[in-house]
């Protein structure tokens, strides 16, 4: 299974993008789906994550009101809909999937998307 993320990049304070995060390959089901982020000289932190069945969301107290997660289970795709963009949402951010398959369970990585919001 690959992961890859798209949509990032450079936009001004107060703007907003749209990430998208597909999955690729066969045989295989995606239960929990989450964003990740890392800023430069800090950990990655969790910003919002939805689960497979009724589509729960938790959101960083940090973006809540401000991003928005989703997911189209048919295309395996994830999104994070992202307004109001502040200088420090300026990272790198990775989409991230809980798959199981025939081989068992495995926590997969995209390779991340770079998302610079300039003040």
């Amino acid at each position: 299974v690959q992961l890859v993320e798209s949509g990032g990049g450079l936009v001004q304070a107060g703007g907003s993008l749209r990430l998208s995060c597909a999955a690729s390959g066969s045989g295989f089901s995606i239960n929990a789906m989450a964003w990740y982020r890392q800023a430069p000289g800090k950990q990655r932190e969790l910003v919002a994550s939805i689960t497979s069945g009724n589509g729960s969301t938790k959101y960083a107290d940090s973006v809540k009101g401000r991003f928005t997660i989703s997911r189209d289970n048919a295309k395996n795709t994830m999104y994070l809909q992202m307004y109001s963009l502040k200088p420090e949402d300026t990272a790198v951010y990775y989409c991230n999937a809980v798959v199981k398959a025939f081989w068992g369970i495995k926590n997969a990585w995209g390779q991340g998307t770079l998302v610079t919001v300039s003040s």
